[in-house]
Formats: C-alpha cells, sequence, structure tokens
C-alpha cells in the first residue's frame, strides 16, 4: 500500500461520524446497508451522510454498489487490513508478532 493511501485512510477515519460509519459498515459485514438505513442508525442527515460516504469511498474504506433502486455500502476489507497490516508491520520492534492462530497481534 502506498504511503498516500494510508494517509487518505487514516485522514478519512479522522472524523467521528465518518469512523461511526465506517464501523457501522464493518459490523454487518457483506450484507453491507443503504444510505438509508445508516441514517436511521445514526440519525444523521441525508446530506451529511452523503458527503460523508462519498470521503470514505474515496479513500477506498468503502465500495458502493447498485442493486436495483438501492445504493449499497460495504466496508473495504482488503483495504482495511491493508492499512491495519502498514500500521502493525514494524511492531514488537521488528520481531514476528503471530500468533499460533496465524494473526498479527502486537503484545509486546
Amino acid at each position: 500500500m502506498e504511503e498516500t493511501d494510508i494517509v487518505k485512510s487514516l485522514a478519512a477515519l479522522a472524523q467521528p461520524l465518518r469512523l461511526q460509519v465506517f464501523r457501522a459498515l464493518v459490523v454487518v459485514g457483506d450484507t453491507g446497508l443503504t444510505p438509508g438505513a445508516i441514517q436511521e442508525a445514526l440519525g444523521v442527515a441525508p446530506a451529511t451522510l452523503s458527503f460523508h460516504l462519498k470521503e470514505l469511498v474515496n479513500a477506498g474504506l468503502v465500495t458502493q454498489e447498485r442493486a436495483s433502486r438501492n445504493l449499497i455500502y460495504r466496508a473495504h476489507y482488503a483495504h482495511m487490513n491493508a492499512l491495519l497490516g502498514y500500521l502493525t508491520e514494524n511492531c514488537c520492534q521488528g520481531s514476528s508478532c503471530a500468533t499460533a492462530s496465524g494473526a498479527n497481534a502486537c503484545a509486546c
């Protein structure tokens, strides 16, 4: 992952409402959510939500798909995992931090 992509992703998540939206999309998984469902869950105005969804899509953290008359937004897990991997790549002073299950877990 390029450093500019990392900065763009972190900047997108540095806003409270965008972080809430992203976390809501992560929680629902591959099903995703429509803007209406996100609005209802978070109590946000349509124009405000649209702006923040656009920022998350531009940062590569969220995907958008048209399903009939609806837009479905989903967390882009590959991008999220690449971002987390970048952030933890050199944890534990460069030593391997992988647990027996293979998941990265810095426990220094």
